[in-house]
């Protein structure tokens, strides 16, 4: 079974690396088990389960708020001007410093996803 190998950058990336090796245990094709499932329905279908309930979302969110920034921050030069053009009409723009847990949630999903994929493509898996 494959297992990510690659060295963490930060304490997301260790988070998430180490989430992925686990499940990893779960599949035939290990990783890249892992990665289609996640790839396919994202945290939102609740395949990750510790990042189902608001409470849980949040407290990732802020425990991993500077590395999910700077993804955020790549991906909105990388295909817009703002959140919203990264997350579409899921991104309540009353709420642009996500304060609140709806865009913290968000948030908490798309930085352990975008994570997940940057970790796979260091490590030259398909995802």
């Amino acid at each position: 079974m494959k297992k990510l190998t690659i060295e963490a950058e930060n304490d997301l990336e260790k988070y998430v690396k180490k989430w992925i090796n686990k499940k990893a245990t779960e599949y035939e094709k290990g990783v890249e088990g892992v990665i289609d499932d996640l790839m396919q329905g994202g945290c939102a279908s609740g395949y990750v389960g510790e990042l189902i309930y608001y409470k849980d979302t949040c407290a990732f969110f802020k425990k991993f708020k500077d590395e999910i920034s700077e993804l955020l921050k790549e991906a909105i030069s990388n295909c817009g001007t703002g959140a919203k053009d990264v997350f579409g009409d899921k991104w309540d723009e009353t709420d642009p410093l996500a304060q609140e847990d709806q865009n913290q949630n968000l948030l908490a999903w798309f930085g352990f996803e975008e994570t997940a994929r940057n970790l796979c493509l260091r490590a030259n898996i398909d995802c």
